[in-house]
């Protein structure tokens, strides 16, 4: 493909600032228009990016012929909706995880990429990092062995987002649970080679939100008495090939600062995340092992890195770097999770 592909950002937030530096340094790219609800930000795009085309409709950006890429960064609840429409106009769709708050949508979005023929991929940039790569690489080449057993926990001390657009199950359709939750699911489920789930025992509750003076660190704000998404998560997954997962998140948690781990667990070694250190075992010499991967810097920062392997996988027929089908598997565990809350039991996951 030589001619460039034209980029239109829907929702100029602030994780929308993060996909500029890459759709900028792709030699495929070229952002050409913004939209957002709230014109008052169209001055700063402009002084900052150099943006000038802008609509305040979504409808009106998905119908712009000239768009080949629509980059989707509004709040979760818009994302079936829009990601739909932009594929049913003809563009390629790049969305802001989660991909959408249950398994029924992320299905609607398939079917309609199927029927589009165009690639739809969600923005886990926890997948770019250098060090998530470099673990992928060595499990992939059988440094863990067969990988029985996993954890994944993102952990916050008071660092709860007060935006409507976080804490209103409307908008969000979820807490932590689909905020943060999703990004270490997701980096662990690819780690693990997407095994597929098919039973979560889950609690989802609100355990300090409503705790009377409860505040987030982040300026100091009174967590909103009506927020209805729970602040806090829990799973035990079991899959099909008989491993397992634990997986904890939580915005408001009686812990030390912010904590993000990920650990896996095999017949030949173990692994953490973010460390990118492998744990194994000389069974011959009686020896611990612990080895550090020597990691490069990274190329660029993850969020622009995936819009640069987006663009390439769209101009060089590529498949979808983190195709739905996959985000597909993520959704239906967090959406167990959810049921089995509502139900106080295990759920299956067809």
């Amino acid at each position: 493909m030589t001619n460039t592909l034209k980029v239109g950002i829907l929702g100029l937030g602030g994780i929308a600032n993060t996909h500029v530096p890459g759709w900028k340094a792709s030699p495929y790219t070229e952002i050409v228009a913004g939209c957002d609800v709230r014109p008052e930000v169209f001055a700063v795009w402009r002084e900052k990016h150099g943006l000038t085309h802008f609509y305040e409709k979504p409808a009106d950006l998905i119908a712009d012929p000239d768009i080949d890429i629509l980059d989707i960064c509004s709040p979760n609840m818009f994302h079936t909706e829009q990601v739909v429409a932009a594929l049913e106009a003809g563009k390629h769709v790049i969305c802001e995880k989660p991909l959408a708050p249950t398994p029924a949508e992320i299905r609607k979005m398939i079917d309609a990429r199927d029927r589009s023929g165009k690639l739809l991929m969600t923005a886990q940039h926890f997948r770019f990092h250098g060090h998530s790569r470099a673990l992928k690489a060595e499990i992939d080449e059988g440094a863990l062995g067969a990988v029985y057993h996993a954890r994944a926990w993102w952990l916050r001390r008071n660092g709860l987002p007060i935006a409507p657009t976080f804490i209103y199950k409307n908008r969000s359709g979820g807490g932590p649970c689909i905020d943060i939750g999703v990004h270490v699911l997701d980096l662990t489920l690819w780690l693990l080679g997407h095994p597929k789930p098919v039973a979560v025992s889950g609690v989802a509750r609100t355990e300090l939100a409503h705790t009377p003076g409860a505040f987030t660190a982040w300026g100091r704000h009174l967590v909103p008495a009506d927020m209805d998404v729970e602040d806090f998560a829990a799973a035990f997954v079991r899959f099909e090939n008989g491993s397992t997962l634990m997986l904890e998140t939580s915005w408001l948690l009686h812990h030390p600062d912010e904590d993000i781990k990920v650990w896996l667990y095999g017949t030949e070694g173990g692994c953490q995340w973010p460390s990118a250190e492998i744990y194994t075992t000389n069974y011959k010499t009686r020896q611990l092992v612990t080895q550090a991967l020597k990691l490069t810097r990274d190329e660029m920062e993850p969020h622009a890195l995936e819009c640069v392997e987006f663009a390439q996988a769209v101009a060089e027929g590529l498949p979808s770097p983190v195709p739905p089908e996959q985000s597909l598997q993520v959704q239906t565990i967090l959406d167990g999770i959810y049921r089995s809350q509502a139900a106080g039991k295990e759920v299956t996951i067809a």
